[in-house]
């Protein structure tokens, strides 16, 4: 039987002055709901990771952290994007909890499947993944276009839970081996079940945002879709490889059927084919070489190794000694690679 664990809530945050201030009590009861019926220890926390906001998202963090001890806050040096601001919580957190749950400061996501998730942690569960029941609240198109998000994705070789976005458990025991993971281009859909160990799910149904606007459109969805495809999947180069032998093999046969009619006197001079034919293939080049591109874009990153979060500036202090261990000096700076 496993003891109470430490909790974290691990919760990013972007220009969000207008939903903090209305979920962030929702968190606190939670962890105080929690804490009472002696799921989860007193010692746990709610940690909000600024990601560069441009509004008053870092002030107010700042402020709930005077108000309650449960809430504490970490400032990027400036907007990483998403999946950073949610690794860099993960990081904070793993050395001073059991287990954590990241979750969008939105409210979109129902806080009360944390009950579930610690219950699967104390049988024996390493990761807990929350996964959508129903798309009612989404638009037709939203609804559609994840639906396609996912089944590329896992086409692509790139292993992800159907439906799962964010919001999950992660215990402290995995959170060291992903810490191993060195990669720039993050994806943690994929990284997470890339550690294995045991792991089960948990299904919420969604609702509306609570306040202001999402940040994530359609644009950021299709970039997500390519950083998760060129970060775990070699699959598009092979699809390229074939594609090539397939327009090769083409080619020579019409090489072949343009010399038989060239002997029996049929051809015909034009240029509609001759530009059909030149257009196909240079698509087919220019195709092949954009996701060669993105490949190499991505190596090109991997071998600066830089930084994948910067952490400027807490709402705590954790003593001189932790402070420079964690950032290597001791100006409380933490640099994670």
């Amino acid at each position: 039987m496993r003891k109470i664990p430490v909790l974290y809530i691990v919760i990013p945050c972007y220009n969000e002055e207008e939903v903090l201030p209305v979920t962030a009590p929702m968190f606190l009861d939670k962890i105080h709901a929690l804490a009472q019926k002696g799921a989860v220890s007193g010692e746990s926390r709610i940690l909000f990771v600024d990601d560069g906001s441009r509004d008053n998202t870092w002030k107010i963090i700042c402020s709930l952290a005077e108000q309650d001890e449960h809430f504490m806050g970490i400032s990027q040096s400036r907007n990483r994007g998403h999946q950073n601001a949610v690794l860099a919580g993960l990081m904070e957190a793993r050395s001073r909890c059991d287990i954590t749950i990241s979750i969008d400061c939105d409210g979109q996501d129902d806080i009360n499947a944390m009950d579930e998730m610690v219950a699967r942690y104390m049988e024996g569960f390493e990761v807990v993944y929350g996964v959508r029941s129903r798309r009612d609240t989404d638009t037709f198109f939203k609804k559609y276009t994840a639906q396609l998000f996912y089944r590329l994705l896992n086409w692509m070789g790139a292993e992800v839970v159907y439906n799962h976005a964010d919001y999950r458990l992660i215990s402290s025991l995995v959170l060291d081996e992903l810490a191993e993971f060195k990669e720039v281009n993050i994806f943690l859909r994929g990284l997470v079940p890339l550690v294995g160990f045991k792991s089960t799910q948990v299904y919420y149904e969604r609702s509306e945002r609570m306040a202001g606007k999402s940040h994530y459109p359609l644009s950021k969805m299709l970039s997500l879709a390519a950083d998760g495809i060129t970060s775990l999947s070699v699959k598009p180069i092979r699809m390229i490889s074939m594609l090539g032998f397939a327009v090769s093999l083409l080619s020579f046969l019409m090489i072949v059927w343009i010399i038989v009619q060239f002997f029996t006197g049929k051809t015909v001079q034009g240029w509609a084919s001759t530009c059909a034919i030149v257009c196909f293939v240079c698509g087919i080049q220019l195709i092949c070489t954009g996701v060669i591109g993105e490949y190499i874009g991505k190596i090109y990153l991997e071998t600066k190794a830089r930084p994948r979060y910067i952490i400027s500036d807490r709402t705590y202090e954790t003593g001189e000694t932790a402070r420079e261990e964690k950032s290597g000096g001791p100006d409380g700076r933490t640099a994670a690679r």
